[in-house]
């Protein structure tokens, strides 16, 4: 026996099951605290010059770079990832959920010009840690 639904279920009746607040043992949460990210942006920031236009902040493109490592995604792909996913923003370092792009898949480019590779790995490493314990 099936019984049909008085009818469809819309944005506004969906209920978040995290209630709006994000999991602190969610791996990429957990990834975030775990990064020496002040570090990084001492290494990042001898990249500029003091003219022209301000860079994208180094916590948005180091942590696209490692998102896109991590799930093994394309530019533009990492780009829809995060403009879904409220965890990926945050760790981003974006201060609220948006429903837009925070930058163009075209700036991954530049982002791998100045971001070490290894880098890179070395948090993928530790993000592929938490995923396992999280598994357990």
């Amino acid at each position: 026996m099936y019984d049909m639904s008085e009818s469809q279920l819309t944005f506004y009746d969906y209920v978040q099951p995290f209630g709006g607040a994000l999991d602190e043992d969610n791996r990429w949460i957990r990834l975030a605290k775990a990064i020496d990210w002040q570090e990084l942006e001492r290494q990042y920031a001898t990249n500029f010059g003091k003219a022209g236009n301000p860079a994208l902040p180094l916590r948005m493109a180091f942590g696209s770079l490692v998102i896109r490592a991590a799930l093994g995604l394309s530019d533009k792909q990492t780009v829809q990832m995060i403009r879904e996913n409220p965890y990926l923003q945050y760790f981003i370092g974006m201060n609220s959920f948006s429903s837009e792009a925070p930058f163009v898949a075209h700036s991954m480019v530049g982002f791998r010009h100045r971001i070490s590779e290894q880098e890179v790995q070395k948090a993928v490493r530790l993000w592929k840690k938490f995923s396992r314990e999280n598994e357990r």
